[in-house]
Parts: C-alpha cells; structure tokens; sequence
C-alpha cells in the first residue's frame, strides 16, 4: 500500500513492477555482499530502499487549507481520480482577475462564472458589494506544468473565492467536485468514482458531489469507502458553502471588507 500510495501514479502496474524490482535488486546486492539474515520488507524499508516518497500530499492537505483562500478539488485524468488544490488571493487594483495555472478554455470560463456569482451574491456572503472595484483577484491551481479543463472545478473555485473574500478557511480534509450555473445550481460530473477514491487515498474524510450524481455514488462507490468517507448530495452552491467553509467570522469586521487587508 505505500508504495501504491508514495511512489506510483498510474493507471496501470508498470511503475508499481519496477519499484518492486528495485528493492529486490538492492536485497540481492546485500545478498551477494555478504548479508546472511533474512530480509523483512516493512514500511521503514521501502523508504531506505528507494528513498524519500515521491508523492506525500496528506501533510501539505492539512498546511494549505488552513489559510482563507485554498479550496481543495477533485479532478478526473487518464490514471484515475487527482486531488487539485485551487488557490485564490487579492491584492489592490480594479476588476482584474489573474488565471494562472494553465487551465483550459472550459475552466477559465469556470472561473468567470464563479466570479460573477460571488459579486452577485455578495451582501449575502457578508461581503462590500463594491469589493471588485478596487481589488484584483488571482486564481492559481497549482502543477502548472500539467494541463487542466473542464466544468466540475467550478464549485472549488466559488468555494476559494469566498473563503478568501470572508476570512473563513476551508474545513480541512473537505474536497469537493461539481460544476455550477450562474445561478447558482450545481450539475452532475463524471468519474466520480475516481474522484471519490482519489480522495479517501489521500485522507479526505469529507466530499462534496452533485446530488444529480446520487445513482453514481450509490452504484458504484465501495462499501469500505463510504463507510470512512462521508459524502454530501449538494444541489446549490449554498450548501457547499454551508458544508465546506469554517463557521463564525474569524476576521473582525472592519478588516473584512475586500481589499482593505493588510
């Protein structure tokens, strides 16, 4: 399972086979060498033999989702399920809005979409409905070597902007997927399977999935998954927000008008 989990990211068991080989050949070396006793390959082993993880993210979940701004996504590629984290920060200028991270057409428009509805529903939110004009916003999704599209990151990025926008951090160890109208309502996505294994792999103990994906997550969703991730049918992204964001105001109110931070 560590080596599943620290070490390979695949479709398949091609990197799985030759990180196995690996360790065989290094017990083979000490074998020739002189080692006489037997070689138990535990968990403290695999890293002596291959070295520090190459993919150790259950720590940095918990770090980057305890400041205002980071929302953490759920993301479908060719070797299953990914978790994405989306970053969104604000400095001063006037109606600008930063996209970095090289996302595609679908998600940038995404982003525009979630952006209209936070100003849309700012007094709601607790926010200066004149907020925008007088900050500039950037969203960043991180790894941007590696290309991402498509409509089901749109309720993780409404969620970073508010997050943002309020003082009020994510909960940790929430994820969620789904894509949204301007109005508000959440559409169904696909793989959610993937999305879903993606992240209890990596400790999620809560998800947030489009409520038109019920028959996905009753169908297809392990037993022993769902007993230890607790997954939420949303239809609005209200109850995202409601779910997913910290409850109180940690900032006070004269610091929490958009722009005004320092």
């Amino acid at each position: 399972m560590k080596l599943i989990r620290e070490y390979t990211r695949e479709a398949g068991l091609r990197n799985l086979e030759r990180e196995v080989a690996s360790i065989i050949r290094k017990v083979a070396r000490k074998k020739a060498e002189g080692l006489a006793e037997t070689v138990a390959v535990t968990r403290r082993k695999v890293e002596e033999f291959l070295g520090a993880p190459y993919f150790l993210r259950d720590e940095e979940m918990d770090e980057r989702t305890q400041i205002p701004g980071v929302a953490t996504g759920l993301s479908w590629t060719a070797a299953g399920g990914e978790v994405l984290y989306i970053e969104a920060s604000q400095m001063f200028g006037k109606k600008g809005l930063t996209l970095t991270g090289q996302l595609g057409e679908v998600m940038k428009e995404s982003a525009q979409t979630a952006l209209s509805w936070v100003r849309s529903h700012a007094r709601q939110l607790g926010i200066e409905e004149s907020f925008f004009e007088r900050v500039d916003l950037h969203l960043h999704v991180p790894e941007g070597a590696i290309p991402k599209d498509g409509p089901s990151a749109g309720v993780t990025l409404v969620t970073a902007i508010v997050s943002l926008l309020t003082g009020r951090p994510v909960r940790p160890r929430v994820a969620m997927t789904g894509e949204m109208t301007l109005s508000g309502r959440i559409l169904p996505v696909g793989g959610i399977k993937e999305k879903v294994l993606a992240a209890h792999r990596l400790g999620v103990k809560e998800v947030l999935v489009p409520k038109r994906n019920e028959k996905a997550v009753k169908e297809d969703i392990p037993d022993n998954v769902r007993g230890d991730v607790k997954i939420h049918l949303v239809s609005t992204i209200e109850e995202v927000l409601e779910a997913a964001l910290m409850p109180g105001d940690p900032m006070p109110p004269a610091r929490r008008t958009a722009g005004t931070w320092g």
